[in-house]
């Protein structure tokens, strides 16, 4: 049986169809709503990463972000806008990892291809995830981030093979941060911008996405130091992150600039909401 390559007919057909998912008004002002909600996320992360650094108390994470929002009027109704904007983001991203992007389309190098999808994939596994968890406190029923990442850190743990697992992933989430840290200081982020970026919008970009980079960076490190220390507590997600980085010294002169970076992060997520391709 002969190998038949894609011909340039089908790969406009795949791209069209992306296209038609992307497109589509109502999906598109959902998927596009889903980074205004994790731009109030990530902006309530940061203020509650600059209150514990003042001495307040609260989770610097998705799940205390969320969680503060549903203390507030209508902050459930909130919730669930949050819901279906992130579904609507998974979704988009997923027709991405399955058709490839609308926006830019297959070229002849195979492994920029591969790299782009997978990276759509494993965006729209994030996004999911964020719906999982403004569900649960859009219900009454979320539960702390922090501590289910010590809690599946320790079942892992039990055995080699999760112990490998933790390993692989520690460093891929560290790799993960470096890739943020790369997209900022290089400026790549410029190219899912439509249009002619100001210079206000560079340095928003740059600035948000080390920050955010240097955070997930730190994550994957505590996972890798749990798994070095067998003390699976200490591997408690980016509220972990936060609270490691505030007990340093000038702890909290660095945790004020930690919040800082992750508040810079939600307002370039608004610019997203406005100007990605899509």
């Amino acid at each position: 049986m002969m190998n038949k390559e894609s011909s340039p007919q089908d790969q406009k057909s795949v791209t069209s169809t992306a296209a038609d998912v992307a497109q589509n008004n109502v999906f598109e002002r959902f998927a596009r709503a889903g980074f205004v909600v994790s731009g109030v996320v990530h902006l309530l992360i940061g203020y509650i990463a600059i209150r514990l650094a003042l001495g307040g108390s609260g989770s610097a994470d998705q799940s205390g972000a969320m969680a503060e929002l549903a203390g507030k009027p209508g902050g459930v109704f909130a919730l669930w806008v949050g819901v279906v904007a992130f579904l609507a983001m998974a979704l988009w991203r997923l027709a991405e990892a399955a058709l490839g992007s609308s926006s830019s389309p297959s070229s002849d190098d195979k492994k920029k291809e591969f790299f782009n999808r997978a990276k759509a994939l494993g965006i729209s596994l994030v996004y999911f995830g964020f719906a999982f968890t403004a569900f649960g406190f859009a219900r009454g029923s979320g539960k702390s981030s922090s501590g289910q990442s010590a809690g599946i850190t320790a079942r892992l743990m039990e055995n080699t093979l999760g112990t490998i697992a933790l390993v692989i992933g520690g460093i891929a989430i560290i790799a993960v941060g470096v890739y943020h840290v790369y997209k900022g200081a290089s400026q790549n982020f410029l190219d899912d911008l439509k249009g002619t970026p100001s210079n206000f919008v560079r340095r928003l970009g740059t600035v948000g996405y080390v920050a955010k980079g240097l955070a997930i960076a730190a994550v994957g490190v505590l996972v890798l130091l749990a798994v070095n220390s067998s003390e699976p507590g200490k591997s408690s997600g980016l509220d972990g992150a936060f609270k490691t980085l505030g007990a340093q010294p000038y702890g909290v002169a660095l945790l004020i600039l930690a919040g800082l970076g992750i508040i810079t992060y939600g307002l370039y997520c608004f610019v997203m909401a406005r100007s990605t391709k899509m």
